[in-house]
């Protein structure tokens, strides 16, 4: 039964982007960012072309193409549109789909709806944490959050170099599966996606 693996993150900037690349290679599943807001020309879809090796994979166009680099509600005011998640319909495929959301799962698409409510109860929901201060609160608050929606499935990333103590912090108080982390490394490329996704790929099958 295929799956659907939505990727969202504590913050802006935290690896959601390398993170879908790693899933999509990993599972060679389908990918499609629902909103993009600003730098069209080079759009996480441009670049997950470029990370992800394997000649599978589907990308589906943005359900919305916005212009300017803000919260989508407010890049949608500047161009003059509405959002309405009830208007985004999922591409229909029969592999494996990864879903790369905007910002974290609060961030709003309009005046009364936000990320999480792209997110359905059956998706694998994978929570990108990168270390800083502050994080352990912004990841326990985002599980908060999306168990409170009633989602169960919920995996985490970490990025960056290891912290133990923040990372059990995370682990024992969000009682969540990891799948492991993402290292410091000095670039990133097709041929380091792909390692990452042989040994994320076991963990990814089991959740």
């Amino acid at each position: 039964m295929p799956k659907t693996f939505f990727v969202t993150g504590i913050g802006t900037e935290v690896g959601k982007t390398l993170v879908s690349a790693i899933l999509t290679e990993a599972m060679q599943a389908d990918y499609w960012k629902p909103v993009q807001a600003g730098d069209l020309e080079n759009s996480d879809t441009h670049k997950l072309k470029k990370l992800v090796s394997n000649k599978e994979t589907q990308y589906f166009d943005n359900a919305w193409s916005l212009k300017t680099p803000m919260s989508p509600h407010a890049a949608a005011e500047i161009d003059g549109v509405e959002i309405k998640v009830k208007e985004i319909k999922r591409p229909e495929t029969e592999k494996d789909l990864v879903i790369e959301g905007a910002g974290g799962i609060l961030v709003p698409l309009n005046e009364s709806e936000v990320i999480a409510d792209l997110i359905s109860k059956d998706d694998v929901v994978i929570l990108v944490s990168r270390h800083y201060l502050g994080s352990i609160n912004h990841t326990l608050l985002s599980i908060e959050a999306l168990k409170n929606r009633g989602i169960e499935k919920i995996g985490v990333i970490f990025s960056g170099n290891e912290h133990p103590t923040t990372e059990a912090a995370i682990i024992k108080m969000g009682a969540v599966k990891v799948i492991g982390r993402i290292e410091e490394e000095p670039y990133f490329d097709e041929r380091v996606v792909l390692e990452y996704a042989e040994k994320f790929r076991k963990e990814l099958c089991e959740i």
